[in-house]
C-alpha cells in the first residue's frame, strides 16, 4: 500500500494511518464491478441506438423532415418494438412486471420466476444427491471408477437442447408431467459438477491420515464420515454454486420444447413469437438475477457451515 493512499489520523498516537475511501474502493470488489457495469451500460446504449436507427430514420423522414440528432436518439430509445431495447426500456418493463402486476398474474415476472425456481430447486436437490452418491461409489469401488467416470464425463458432451424434448416426451408418456420433466433436465445438468467436485474432495485426505484411520481399524463408513466427508466440504460448495446455476439453465431449457405457458422459458418463447424484445431481455435479466440469488444462498450456507466448523472448511 502506498503512502498516498493513506491519511494520518490527526492527534493519533504513533502516527496511526487510516485507509482512504478511494483505497478501500480500489482494493475491494465494488469499484471493478461498477466499472464493468458502467462499460456494459455504455456499450448497450450505443448498440441500441445504432441497431434501432435503421427503422427510425425512414419514419422520421416521413413524419419529421429536418429532424436533429436528439430527435433521432429519442426515437431510437422509445420504439414500441425495438431491435435492441435500451436499459431504460428493459428496466421499466421489469419494474412494471415485478412490482405493479399481481404476483399470480400471467404478466408478473414474480409468478414466472416462482414456476421456474420450483423446477430448479427440485432438479438441484436430485442432481446434488445423485452426484454425491456417484462420487462415493467412484471413490470406494474401483470398477465404478474405471467404468462410470468416462460416462459421467461423456454425458455432458450431449447438447441439452437435443435431449430435452426426448426427456419431456418419454416422461410425459409414463405419467410424469408438470415440473418433473424440467426437474430431471435440471438434475441432468447439475449432477456433473457435484460428482467431479466430490470425487476430488473425497480423495483429498492426506495418505498419512488415511493410514492413521486404518491403524485404528476404522471401517469404510467411519473413514467416510470422519475423514473423507469433512475434507470434501471445501470442494462441495464451489461445485454447488456451479450446479445451481446449471440447474436454473436446465429448468429454462426444459420449458422451451413443451410450449409452456408459465416460467422464464415461456416468457422467452412467447417474446420470440411476437417479436417482443423488451420482454425477452427482461426475462433474461430476471434469470440472471435469480442465478445470483441462488449463488448467494449457497455462499451463505457455506459461511454458516464454515462458522460451525471453527471458521474453515
Amino acid at each position: 500500500m502506498t503512502a498516498a493512499s493513506m491519511t494520518t489520523v490527526p492527534g493519533a498516537p504513533g502516527g496511526i494511518h487510516r485507509r482512504t475511501l478511494w483505497t478501500r474502493l480500489y482494493e475491494g470488489r465494488v469499484l471493478p464491478v461498477v466499472t464493468v457495469l458502467f462499460c456494459m451500460f455504455v456499450i448497450w446504449i450505443v448498440a441500441a441506438t445504432w441497431m434501432n436507427m435503421a427503422r427510425t430514420v425512414p419514419m422520421l423522414e416521413r413524419t419529421m423532415p429536418g429532424y436533429g440528432l436528439t430527435d433521432l436518439i429519442a426515437a431510437t430509445w422509445s420504439m414500441d418494438r425495438p431491435v435492441l431495447p435500451t436499459p431504460f426500456q428493459v428496466g421499466a418493463y421489469m419494474i412494471e412486471a415485478i412490482f405493479f402486476e399481481p404476483p399470480t398474474g400471467v404478466r408478473s415476472l414474480v409468478y414466472h420466476s416462482g414456476v421456474t425456481m420450483a423446477s430448479t430447486i427440485v432438479g438441484f436437490v436430485l442432481g446434488t444427491g445423485l452426484g454425491i452418491i456417484i462420487a462415493i461409489g467412484i471413490v470406494h469401488v474401483r470398477t465404478l471408477d474405471r467404468s462410470l467416470m468416462p460416462w459421467v464425463i461423456a454425458s455432458q458432451t450431449v447438447p441439452i437442447l437435443a435431449i430435452a424434448p426426448m426427456i419431456v416426451v418419454v416422461l410425459g408418456n409414463v405419467g410424469f408431467t408438470g415440473i418433473y420433466p424440467k426437474a430431471v433436465i435440471s438434475a441432468y445438468l447439475s449432477f456433473f459438477p457435484v460428482t467431479i467436485g466430490m470425487v476430488k474432495g473425497l480423495r483429498a485426505p492426506d495418505p498419512l491420515q488415511m493410514d492413521l484411520m486404518r491403524t485404528y481399524n476404522a471401517s469404510r463408513p467411519q473413514i467416510l464420515g470422519k475423514l473423507r466427508w469433512p475434507s470434501s466440504l471445501g470442494f462441495l460448495f464451489p461445485s454447488l454454486k456451479v450446479a445451481i446455476a446449471l440447474s436454473l439453465v436446465g429448468a429454462i431449457v426444459g420449458e422451451l420444447p413443451t410450449g409452456a405457458q408459465a416460467g422464464i422459458g415461456a416468457r422467452l418463447l412467447i417474446g420470440s413469437y411476437y417479436g417482443q424484445m423488451t420482454q425477452i431481455w427482461g426475462a433474461l435479466i430476471t434469470a440472471g438475477l435469480l442465478a445470483m440469488l441462488c449463488i448467494l444462498a449457497i455462499g451463505l450456507a457455506e459461511r454458516l457451515t464454515a462458522a460451525s466448523r471453527g471458521g474453515r472448511l
